[in-house]
């Protein structure tokens, strides 16, 4: 099962803190990872020209920092006695800073609180998109309101059954153990999901004379392809957490027709799923922020905390530079 040893929790001032901080908490107590917060202050916060009539900007700046460190001192304090905690407040662009925390204290989890900005029918905000794109470990963007246990998660799957693609396989076990050990930790129900569709199908009325007959034979077989790859899926967990374990979760596939950019929104959402497993990035290995069409499209339609993973292989474009 994935365990998380060295968590980031990054703090957002304009939404509430308490339940996701409180989630995060347990995380690192059931982990027994040590738990860090960190709070990113803008540059402009520190603008001298705010300040009152006086300090000096050393001074405006301490003054600024010492405050903040006081306040994440009180948000972590009911926690602080049952785990290993640490705070770091910086300066600069949020999401920026943040990866290069990860980058510099090699954690294996970011939590964040998503902006949900007030504007925006969106749940998340620019940070929040950028840490999905460019973070190098996984990003668990929490709803204000978040849940103490979660009800139903959604694991969404990409299953390529006409190519080897690099890295797939390991990505696909590394969102299914992340999903199944938080269902069993939750006593939730783990939903499957992977969007399957067969575009040439539409033209077989240009080269056969049988165009139904063929249709439904290349739908059935594509179908086919596609249950087939995530019976693979299924079947390496179980090898990794046993039959007893994988019997109580008892995981349930969905495999519905059509893009996964429709269809995987509609299932959440049928569903009303309270966390969505997904990896976000489409190709690996060269610095810069490429995130799946596909995924992104997802993201924009989903009103539920995600967690976010990357391939292996990803190199972010953010450095310690």
């Amino acid at each position: 099962m994935k365990r998380f040893r060295n968590i980031l929790y990054v703090v957002e001032p304009s939404v509430p803190q308490e339940a996701g901080l409180a989630r995060a908490a347990t995380l690192a107590e059931n982990n027994q990872a040590t738990l860090t917060l960190i709070d990113v202050v803008p540059e402009e916060v520190l603008d001298l020209s705010l300040a009152p009539r006086g300090p000096s900007f050393v001074e405006f700046r301490d003054a600024v920092m010492a405050e903040r460190r006081t306040w994440l001192e009180s948000l972590i304090a009911p926690h602080a006695d049952r785990i290993t905690c640490r705070i770091e407040v910086l300066t600069g662009i949020t999401f920026i800073e943040v990866i290069r925390a990860v980058l510099r204290e090699t954690h294996d989890l970011v939590i964040k609180t998503a902006e949900n900005p007030e504007w925006s029918r969106l749940l998340f905000g620019s940070d929040d998109m950028h840490l999905m794109r460019k973070c190098p470990c996984p990003v668990w963007l929490m709803k204000p309101e978040e849940k103490p246990n979660y009800r139903r998660i959604v694991a969404a799957f990409d299953v390529d059954v006409h190519r080897a693609v690099p890295g797939e396989q390991v990505l696909n076990d590394d969102i299914l153990d992340i999903a199944s050990s938080l269902a069993l930790s939750d006593f939730a129900e783990l939903h499957l999901v992977h969007a399957w569709d067969t575009p040439e199908a539409g033209f077989v009325g240009l080269w056969t004379s049988d165009p139904e007959t063929t249709e439904r034979h290349l739908v059935e077989g594509e179908q086919a392809r596609h249950k087939l790859g995530m019976e693979r899926l299924t079947f390496r967990l179980r090898e990794r957490i046993g039959d007893e374990a994988y019997d109580y979760l008892s995981p349930r596939i969905h495999l519905p027709m059509g893009p996964a950019r429709k269809q995987i929104p509609l299932l959440v959402d049928k569903l009303k799923a309270d966390l969505v497993v997904m990896g976000t990035v489409a190709r690996t290995g060269i610095p810069g922020f490429i995130i799946g069409n596909t995924a992104e499209a997802v993201l924009y339609q989903l009103q539920c905390s995600v967690l976010a993973l990357k391939p292996p292989g990803f190199v972010s474009p953010v450095t310690l530079e």
